[in-house]
């Protein structure tokens, strides 16, 4: 396999540091990348090469296209909220089949700035 010379030395690095095999470095490495149910959590790295031991910034992997179930999750609300909202046409989605599906951008945006209808206080 093949990577990013700026990661190799900074693996290389890693393993000299911690004196352990690079099997081992590299293992370790993808077993923090990848949870126990097989998603991805994507690692961020700093463009100064710098390696910092002891410190990480995990964050999740976030699908671009969401369910309704994913999208009642994501707002703190029953899914039938959401699919009211949705067959009502003020929260943006698509229905394919019998399932809808939601841009997670479109979601975020349409939480940020409201929709062009009544406040909420205002029903």
């Amino acid at each position: 396999m093949r990577i990013p010379s700026a990661q190799a030395r900074a693996i290389d690095r890693l393993v000299f540091e911690r004196r352990r095999p690079k099997q081992e470095v590299v293992s370790d490495l993808l077993s923090r990348s990848i949870d126990d149910e097989g998603r991805r959590v994507t690692i961020e790295t700093h463009d100064d090469g710098g390696l910092v031991l002891g410190h990480h910034a995990f964050r999740p992997y976030e699908p671009d296209v969401l369910t309704l179930a994913e999208v009642a999750e994501l707002l703190g609300v029953e899914p039938a909220e959401i699919e009211q909202l949705a067959l009502d046409g003020e929260l943006p989605a698509r229905r394919i089949g019998e399932a809808w599906r939601f841009a997670r951008s479109a979601v975020l945006a349409w939480l940020a700035h409201g929709s062009a209808g009544p406040a909420a206080s205002d029903r």
